[in-house]
């Protein structure tokens, strides 16, 4: 297949490595130190699943060079999504499913408008992958998920065929899913609770879910987020709450969300697309969120990058 990364950090680095090593046809497109990398010395990850070295991969800046694509993996920050959006023009032909692996919930909503509804799929990432030096991609837990659907939940040729590409891969488990709504709140929830609390107290997850105060704050966080999310109308399944604690208790002690990457090294944070869309859709649906109203006024100042 022929397969573009849009935003080749550590989602997409990772993704469009595996794919690339299978013998698909992926092109990434990057900028500054990270695409001269790429384009020098090649795309390395370092893998609890096997280490990579491509030593030559397709990487530029102007996604015009690369043309029509079967797949877009579309993998940039929240704050980005309609300036990357505009570049992926190129990149799209009669057919072209551009695949979100966004982490906030309305990626959809705002990508259709540029690109059109039919060519957009919503998906999920389930991984912990980062940047560690240009050009190299350090994948930090033992899986590397896919989940992806049609918005209708239909079924999908193109999709199977990148399912296809995916099952071929190495480090690559990729389903389609039955209800992507519910996926993508589900990822949400756990990821928007467990990111604000590593970036409130600046710990490890060892640290938290070993203070019984600070388990207990997070689990309220996550309660609220929930409702959230049932509020919208998004049919969480009755476990959501005991699933996803168990599942953020699971993470190794040394994880960290790559939101708290990004706010340690006095980068612009997601934190509009995560906590904050739980306070306005709780204030918009008279859903309380007092906890997760703390984490974001805290972090606030920090969410443009360090202040002055």
């Amino acid at each position: 297949m022929k397969i573009a990364i849009m935003g080749s950090g550590g989602v997409g680095g990772y993704f469009g490595g595996r794919l690339a090593e299978a013998g698909n046809d992926v092109s990434f497109i990057a900028r500054g130190a990270h695409l001269k990398a790429l384009q020098d010395n090649g795309l390395k990850i370092i893998s609890p699943l096997g280490d990579l070295h491509l030593e030559n991969v397709s990487a530029t800046d102007d996604p015009g060079e690369i043309g029509p694509v079967d797949i877009v993996l579309f993998c940039v920050k929240l704050f980005d999504v309609e300036e990357a959006a505009a570049l992926c023009k190129p990149l799209i032909g009669a057919d072209t499913a551009v695949i979100s692996l966004l982490n906030g919930v309305d990626a959809h909503e705002q990508i259709a408008p540029i690109l059109g509804a039919d060519h957009v799929v919503s998906g999920i990432a389930r991984i912990s992958s980062q940047i560690s030096a240009p050009g190299v991609f350090e994948h930090k837990v033992p899986f590397a998920e896919l989940e992806f659907s049609e918005a209708d939940n239909q079924p999908s040729p193109r999709l199977d065929d990148f399912a296809n590409a995916c099952a071929a891969a190495t480090g690559i488990d990729a389903q389609i899913s039955s209800d992507i709504e519910v996926a993508i709140w589900t990822k949400f929830v756990m990821l928007a609770t467990i990111a604000g609390f590593a970036c409130l107290t600046r710990q490890a997850n060892g640290v938290i879910k070993s203070d019984p105060d600070l388990i207990s704050a997070r689990e309220d966080a996550l309660h609220e987020a929930i409702a959230v999310a049932r509020a919208c109308g998004v049919a969480l399944p009755d476990d959501t709450f005991e699933k996803t604690s168990a599942m953020q208790a699971a993470f190794p002690d040394h994880a960290m969300p790559s939101m708290f990457f990004d706010l340690d090294s006095g980068k612009r944070m997601e934190l509009d697309g995560l906590t904050g869309t739980i306070v306005r859709q709780g204030r918009a649906l008279s859903v309380p969120t007092p906890v997760n109203r703390v984490i974001y006024a805290a972090l606030k100042p920090y969410r443009n990058g360090a202040p002055a």
